[in-house]
């Protein structure tokens, strides 16, 4: 847009982190940058700081000395962020309190011309509530930038209930102008991205909370099976439990306690007791120097041989390429261990579905990946056929977790929640689908989109895996999505809007 082209100059309040990052991409654009902060000697510092960052890109080459050069010289320290301006935008990213920013705002709106737009970088605080100490609150939208700003290149635009109808698309455009990727964000509980964040999170502490598997073996599988950068326990300690905990709790109140956002008294207790992560030394695991500590995974038993026979002809194949005596009979003999390969159900249900021989049945999540297998036991497996089965897997060389039976074991459980949380903000028209997993892919360093990768694996199995869940347990988290049963009963894609009645209008 025509604005995002000429804006000149903005003013970022607040010499944070955040801050800082913000201020730090809008000088390197070519954007002069009034930095201003309640306590001016953090504007000296910050103004500094990033000046030594602007000498570091140019170190290694990732801009030139004049170019590192000029965006100093477009960093403005002011002495008080209610200092008069004539900037075209004004960014706050101060501290997440809304009365704080309710009183900045009203006070800016004194000074700044009736032209300037006002953004703030809230993560959690309504846009629409920040704006209500506005006489004219059509001026103000949400500009959500993540940390640390120079590396996340995602930022959410938020128009509030009453924002001008212009400003969000002008700041879709001033985010691309920063060489940034925008998003558009409606206006509740956790945005867009904080919202689907919490399929990951609040299914990992409901798995620890049964007992299924330890922090350590949820992230392992998270990250090996599948593929993230960082298991949710990770996650939780490098984030600071004194931040995401009440996040979890907001973004579940503001939607009047939907089962499918539900907290963990897990990590309320956590947070009283002070373990919030890297940030204290003492999270969900502990770190000396920075350096996380965790202990070796387990060696498998050398077991007595036993054949292995299994309902999947792909899980046979690798145990028989690593030597293991395997049998393709349509049932299995009186000695062998028996590996069932549930969607959904537990290996005890699927045992017993299948006629099985229950004592020396063992659960393979069908996900498993050439890095690791999940083995699942249930209580009335037999201890030694157990051991063998995990002894048969540990042959092919892949790392196996041994976690207690139950449905969807861990790896299917936080991925369909991790696609169902998706699917109810598209069922929501909280955004489109493209920028839910452009959003996810992004910010959260998902492999892929949460709709994609859906897809991927399937609706149809996905939602399969829902209803075995809900209805081994009864819980309504694990109720599924409109937007998926449509889609999965349809044949649609979940990246598909489909026909809706607008189509009709136009």
């Amino acid at each position: 847009m025509q604005w995002a082209e000429q804006v000149n100059a903005v003013r970022v309040i607040g010499t944070g982190v955040m801050g800082r990052g913000i201020a730090q991409i809008a000088a390197a654009a070519g954007l002069t940058v009034e930095l201003a902060d309640a306590r001016t000697e953090a504007v000296t510092t910050a103004v500094a700081e990033i000046g030594r960052m602007f000498d570091k890109l140019a170190g290694k080459g990732r801009m030139t000395a004049e170019q590192a050069a000029a965006a100093r010289d477009r960093l403005r320290p002011v002495d008080s962020p209610l200092a008069p301006t004539e900037c075209d935008l004004v960014v706050e990213a101060v501290r997440e309190d809304l009365a704080t920013k309710r009183e900045l705002f009203a006070e800016l709106e004194k000074i700044c011309p009736p032209s300037t737009v006002f953004a703030t970088n809230t993560s959690s605080l309504q846009v629409t509530s920040i704006a209500t100490a506005l006489g004219d609150p059509s001026r103000l939208a949400g500009l959500h930038f993540f940390n640390p700003v120079p590396l996340m290149r995602l930022v959410e635009v938020i128009p509030g209930a009453r924002t001008a109808e212009w400003i969000p698309d002008a700041l879709l455009a001033l985010v691309r102008r920063l060489g940034h990727t925008p998003v558009r964000a409606t206006d509740t509980p956790g945005f867009l991205v904080n919202h689907a964040g919490r399929g990951l999170v609040t299914e990992a502490l409901q798995i620890l909370s049964e007992g299924v598997a330890s922090t350590s073996d949820v992230d392992r599988i998270c990250r090996d099976v599948l593929g993230l950068r960082m298991g949710p326990f990770e996650l939780m300690d490098l984030t600071g439990l004194d931040v995401t905990h009440p996040a979890m709790e907001s973004i579940w109140t503001g939607y009047y306690g939907d089962p499918r956002l539900r907290p963990s008294p897990i990590t309320r207790t956590r947070l009283e007791a002070g373990l919030l992560g890297r940030k204290t030394g003492e999270g969900f695991y502990s770190y000396a120097d920075g350096v996380k500590q965790e202990a070796p995974e387990p060696q498998a038993p050398e077991a007595v041989s036993r054949p292995v026979w299994s309902d999947s002809a792909d899980l046979l194949d690798a145990l028989a390429a690593a030597g293991v005596e395997v049998e393709r009979s349509p049932e299995p003999s009186d000695d062998a261990v028996v590996l069932v390969t549930p969607h959904g159900h537990s290996a005890a249900t699927a045992a017993r579905s299948a006629g099985l021989p229950v004592a020396r049945v063992c659960g393979v999540d069908p996900l498993s990946t050439e890095a690791r297998w999940t083995l699942s036991v249930h209580p009335a497996c037999d201890v030694e056929f157990a051991r063998s089965a995990w002894a048969a897997l540990a042959a092919t060389g892949r790392a196996v977790t041994v976690v207690r039976d139950s449905p969807g074991m861990v790896a299917q459980r936080i991925l369909a929640a991790i696609v169902n949380t998706s699917c109810f903000i598209a069922e929501q028209r909280l955004a489109e689908p493209a920028d839910i997993d452009t959003a996810v892919r992004i910010a959260l360093g998902y492999p892929r989109g949460p709709l994609e990768w859906g897809q991927q694996v399937g609706p149809r199995r996905v939602l399969s895996i829902l209803r075995a869940l809900h209805s081994a347990t009864g819980d309504p988290r694990y109720r599924p999505s409109r937007w998926l049963v449509e889609r999965a009963e349809l044949g649609l894609e979940l990246t598909a809007t489909g026909t809706t009645p607008q189509d009709l209008l136009t």
